[in-house]
């Protein structure tokens, strides 16, 4: 199960054939730059069965974005994070340097914060986001996001946390 493709992206389960393609993205510095390193060749295998067993458990992880024309463009999705001591659903995105300021990411995340609500019918939805990363906090505040609270655990000392509730339906 997959968010439905938007005007420009399809949405597709990641395989081990992406390997190449996700060990550009997570081993490019520039794009990794408020992670705590890029990723090696295996750390971006591990990412990818990560996310085989995500959908093997969830139904859901990070998938695949790519053009219509089947261009590759990043990862997009939605991933169960620990926050604070607890378990929070965030919606992620990786776009390509090459791909950047193009809407992309907005794009792709648009689609899985509606799917959350819509599908999944979640209460809550969060994005995880170094203080510093300007570019993902305007995502994250096009998705009607706003800041929560800081994150003082994992691998990075501070990440802030945006998030947004989703209406009860009666």
């Amino acid at each position: 199960m997959t968010p439905p493709d938007t005007e420009r992206l399809h949405f597709r389960p990641m395989t081990a054939d992406d390997l190449d393609d996700l060990a550009a993205l997570l081993g490019d510095p520039a794009l990794m730059t408020y992670y705590p390193a890029p990723k090696t060749r295996d750390e971006a295998r591990g990412w990818i069965d990560w996310n085989l067993r995500n959908y093997a458990e969830h139904g859901y992880g990070l998938w695949i974005i790519e053009t219509r024309a089947g261009q590759f463009v990043g990862d997009c999705g939605l991933t169960w994070q620990q926050v604070n001591g607890r378990l929070e659903l965030e919606v992620g995105y990786h776009v390509r340097s090459a791909d950047q300021g193009h809407g992309y990411a907005t794009e792709a995340a648009l689609a899985c914060r509606n799917f959350a609500r819509d599908t999944l019918q979640v209460p809550r939805l969060v994005a995880i986001i170094h203080p510093d990363n300007q570019a993902s906090r305007r995502v994250a505040h096009k998705l009607g996001m706003r800041f929560v609270e800081n994150d003082l655990g994992g691998a990075i000392p501070v990440r802030s946390v945006l998030g947004m509730h989703f209406p009860v339906s009666l």
